[in-house]
């Protein structure tokens, strides 16, 4: 089958097929990323694992796929201190996509899957999934695109190697360098079975995780590779299940 970009067609396509297809929303942000990425890194990467992954999973998948724009904005407070972002507080955010959520099931979609880029979002987005479900006559799944890049352990953090490696390979203008390099960062607290958030270690590694001089192109292009078969496979997979 075809993929469907909501923006590229009229209400009369929309109105035949969201019924019964699939909507796929990319949820990412506009955050500081260092002093080396460009400040849409997470809208950008979100989009585009996103739009390789539909459009191969469009070949196989048991029903449409409609790919909405990208919202580029998220829950990104904890990094308005270094300057460069526009945030959405959780609650708004949250507000947002219960919204979409709702305008799509007005539009009589009843399928979507949100896929975030931006670890700030997690919650939010799982906490928007479940409660769209409850609310309107829609089955929402939610999922971060970096859950599939294997075991890489850089993933996804923070302006860091693996972000880094990707940018440089999907846009490397967007990699505004130089590229930082230091000794080992100081490393985040780490509670087996706890998530701590903590604003002072921000501040204490500059807002980026581990090694970015580290990141290659060719290391993106193989990491984005991996990303986007694991993403397709899901997305196909959705249009089953859902």
């Amino acid at each position: 089958m075809t993929l469907i970009r909501w923006a590229d067609v009229s209400r009369e396509t929309l109105n035949e097929v969201l019924p019964e297809a699939l909507v796929v929303l990319p949820v990412g942000a506009t955050e500081q990323h260092g002093r080396h990425l460009a400040t849409g890194t997470d809208a950008l990467l979100a989009t585009t694992a996103v739009e390789r992954a539909a459009t191969l999973a469009a070949e196989r998948a048991a029903r449409r796929l409609v790919l909405a724009p990208t919202l580029a904005f998220g829950a990104s407070d904890h990094h308005l201190a270094f300057g460069g972002t526009l945030s959405l507080t959780p609650e708004t955010l949250l507000a947002v996509l219960l919204d979409l959520l709702r305008s799509v099931a007005e539009d009589g979609g009843r399928r979507v899957v949100l896929v975030n880029g931006h670890g700030g979002n997690v919650g939010v987005c799982h906490a928007a999934a479940a409660a769209a479900s409850s609310r309107y006559p829609l089955a929402v799944a939610h999922v971060d695109y970096w859950r599939f890049a294997g075991d890489d352990a850089n993933a996804p953090g923070h302006a860091g190697e693996f972000e880094t490696s990707l940018v440089s390979a999907v846009r490397p203008e967007a990699a505004t360098g130089p590229v930082p390099a230091r000794e080992d960062p100081q490393p985040a607290t780490r509670v087996a079975g706890a998530t701590v958030h903590d604003a002072a270690l921000w501040a204490s590694i500059d807002g980026y995780t581990d090694h970015p001089e580290r990141a290659t192109a060719a290391a993106g292009a193989a990491r984005l590779d991996t990303v986007v078969a694991g993403l397709s496979d899901c997305l196909a997979g959705l249009t089953e299940t859902l």
